[in-house]
């Protein structure tokens, strides 16, 4: 263990003494009333106040969300505005429910009040039509919402989560075909998201064939498809999965994709792709399993075969919530997984023998990033 130098432990001694005292005069409500009230200070003050609030509130406002979902609300005006009467018509909700409702999405930007009792999309909820995966994500939380009513017991362990009964390899099995048909139609939607994201990202002309680790019902290898028709192309999840998978390509005229049933756990990778791809998989499994499956894919590839990663990284900047908060504590009542920061994902990558390791930007950071690696 390299020793800490006695310049770099003063400056730490300093700035963390500066950070317990300005932390001290934070916590002082004499100080919060001077703070609301200079006019210097004033803007940062409501500022972190309504921030503060916000984390209180965040709850509500996802159950917002989740109602107009439901209801259907951001469908029902896709075609222009509507007066207040006729969307409690449509809705079937009395008066004063439609407009607490709909009062209640335009603060949060859903909407946007008309004069005349009007409503209209705003650019959020029109956002929320443009992508149809994130109503399907906004219904699935209801099981999160359920896990976390006593976060602290789901900390400790001490609770048997939904959400480990929806995805069943969270808990070390294959699952039903029932079970694997509902998460794998929920990440066939989530795949949607991002596939154009990561082909934007990196180019799959140079390849002869892919092999989709984990491709779900192939919506990614679909994608490929369409921009690189010659491109030869492989799909590997656990059997149920993959025979869903055959399926849906074929009815979309795909039935050339190569679908293998099987786990990375108990046996060998197809071989014959130059590259192979995990598109977030590895996020949803801890240390050991991502070793698992890295050291599976080294082993499929041939010298000069690449990797490529796609997935959501901790402390993505402009996105630091959805990777530590979010993405901490929905895998946490999966069971299973856990988000990494980029030296981690680059550490997991070398210790399976991949080199040339780099992360290439990609469109929205915040749904995945991509990272490649070279077998040599």
């Amino acid at each position: 263990m390299s020793a800490v130098s006695p310049s770099a432990s003063g400056a730490r001694s300093w700035r963390e003494r500066f950070l317990n005292w300005r932390n001290q005069r934070v916590a002082d409500p004499r100080f919060q009333r001077w703070a609301a009230s200079f006019p210097l200070t004033r803007v940062i003050a409501r500022r972190r106040a309504k921030a503060l609030f916000d984390l209180c509130a965040g709850f509500v406002y996802s159950q917002i969300l989740l109602a107009c979902v439901r209801l259907r609300l951001f469908e029902i005006l896709a075609a222009g505005p509507l007066h207040e009467t006729q969307l409690a018509a449509r809705l079937d909700l009395s008066a004063d429910a439609t407009r607490r409702l709909l009062r209640a999405a335009a603060s949060l930007k859903l909407l946007r009040a008309l004069p005349g009792d009007r409503y209209a999309l705003d650019d959020l909820g029109a956002s929320m039509l443009a992508n149809p995966s994130v109503g399907a994500f906004v219904e699935h939380h209801a099981l999160l919402y359920d896990d976390m009513r006593d976060p602290v017991a789901l900390l400790r362990g001490e609770t048997t989560t939904r959400l480990s009964r929806f995805w069943p390899y969270a808990a070390g099995h294959d699952g039903d075909s029932q079970a694997c048909g509902a998460y794998s139609a929920l990440m066939a939607r989530s795949q949607q998201l991002i596939a154009e994201d990561v082909l934007d990202s990196y180019s799959f002309a140079r390849h002869q064939t892919l092999l989709d680790v984990g491709g779900g019902e192939g919506a990614f290898v679909a994608a490929v498809a369409g921009r690189h028709p010659a491109l030869r192309l492989k799909l590997f999840d656990l059997p149920p999965v993959a025979e869903r998978a055959r399926d849906r390509l074929a009815a979309r005229g795909l039935a050339r994709v190569e679908t293998h049933g099987g786990s990375f756990l108990e046996k060998p990778l197809p071989a014959g792709a130059d590259i192979v791809t995990l598109i977030r998989v590895l996020h949803d499994h801890d240390d050991a399993t991502a070793r698992a499956a890295l050291g599976a894919a080294h082993a499929a590839l041939p010298p000069g075969g690449t990797l490529l990663v796609a997935e959501p990284l901790a402390e993505t900047p402009g996105a630091e919530t959805i990777g530590d908060a979010y993405f901490g504590f929905y895998l946490l009542a999966m069971g299973s997984g856990r988000p990494r920061r980029e030296a981690e994902m680059t550490q997991l990558l070398q210790e399976a023998g991949f080199t040339a390791i780099r992360r290439l930007p990609t469109p929205r950071p915040l749904l995945a990033s991509v990272i490649i690696g070279r077998r040599v």
